[in-house]
């Protein structure tokens, strides 16, 4: 069903929605948007941080007594 929209249909559904919401609220949503995508990305980019933490924490020294000596 998509797939025959074309240029023509959403720049007339482009229309259409810019009339129904004005121009102001559209812009307000948009930034909405763009603070939630950043707000994700700072998210992921935490948890992903946290997650190596985590790993570097757990991880151990598997080198034998008599070897550390010798460093």
């Amino acid at each position: 069903m998509l797939n025959n929209i074309g240029l023509p249909g959403i720049l007339l559904i482009a229309v259409v929605v810019l009339v129904l919401f004005g121009r102001g609220k559209i812009s307000s949503l948009m930034g909405e948007v763009g603070k939630g995508i950043t707000s994700f990305k700072k998210g992921i980019s935490e948890g992903k941080a946290e997650l190596e933490n985590a790993a570097a924490e757990e991880a151990h020294d598997v080198t034998p007594d008599a070897e550390k000596d010798k460093v």
